[in-house]
C-alpha cells in the first residue's frame, strides 16, 4: 500500500481524536484516563501551530488518517529550548504495518530542521514494540523511573530515551541581558 506523509490540518482533527482516545481507552501509552473532545484537539493544534512545531499525519491513496506524530517543548524553562519530547500513535488497525518509524523520520528531520538539538521520547516501560522501534532509529535508553504512574488499576513504570540530533554541535553562546 501506498502512503503519504504531510502536515496535518483542521479537517485531519476528527481522526487524530478517535486515535488520541483508543490510545486512552485500550493502552498504557498515554496516561490520562479519559477520552478527550474535539474542542481538545483543536486547542493542542492551535498551540502547535503557535510555537511552530509540526503535526504530522500518514495518510492512505484515500486520504484517510493511519497516524500522526508530533513534538512540543519538553520542559518550559530556557535552558531546555533545544529539546523537545514527541509523540506517535498509529490507529490500533495499522500497527506493525511500519508506519510509526516512517512518521519518526519525518519527524526527527522536522526538528533538526527547527534547530532542536535532543529529542526525547517517554515510553511505558511494558511498550516494548515503541522502546524498539525507538532503538532501531537511533534513540538510547536514559532512564528508568518505577512506579511514577497508574492506570488500569496498577503502577506504570517509565523509560526515558533520547535521540541527539545534531551530535557534535557547539551549544549556543550565553545570552547576556
Amino acid at each position: 500500500m501506498t502512503y503519504h506523509i504531510r502536515d496535518a490540518v483542521h479537517a485531519d482533527l476528527a481522526a487524530i481524536r478517535d486515535i488520541y482516545n483508543d490510545a486512552v481507552l485500550n493502552t498504557t501509552a498515554i496516561w490520562n484516563e479519559h477520552a478527550v473532545d474535539l474542542d481538545n484537539r483543536q486547542a493542542w493544534f492551535h498551540a502547535r501551530q503557535a510555537q511552530a512545531y509540526p503535526i504530522l499525519v500518514i495518510v492512505d491513496m484515500d486520504d484517510a488518517v493511519l497516524g500522526y506524530a508530533s513534538f512540543g517543548d519538553w520542559r518550559p524553562f530556557d535552558g531546555f529550548r533545544h529539546t523537545v519530547e514527541h509523540s506517535v500513535y498509529v490507529r490500533s488497525d495499522q500497527r506493525g504495518n511500519g508506519l510509526g518509524p516512517q512518521l519518526m523520520d519525518v519527524l526527527v528531520a522536522r526538528a533538526r530542521g527547527c534547530g532542536k538539538h535532543v529529542m526525547v521520547a517517554a515510553i511505558e516501560s511494558g511498550n516494548t514494540a515503541s522502546i524498539r522501534l525507538h532503538e532501531r532509529i537511533g534513540f538510547v535508553t536514559t532512564g528508568q523511573m518505577p512506579q511514577v504512574g497508574t492506570k488500569f488499576g496498577r503502577w506504570l513504570d517509565l523509560t526515558f530515551m533520547q535521540l541527539t540530533l545534531n551530535p557534535g554541535a557547539q551549544p549556543p553562546a550565553a545570552h547576556k541581558e
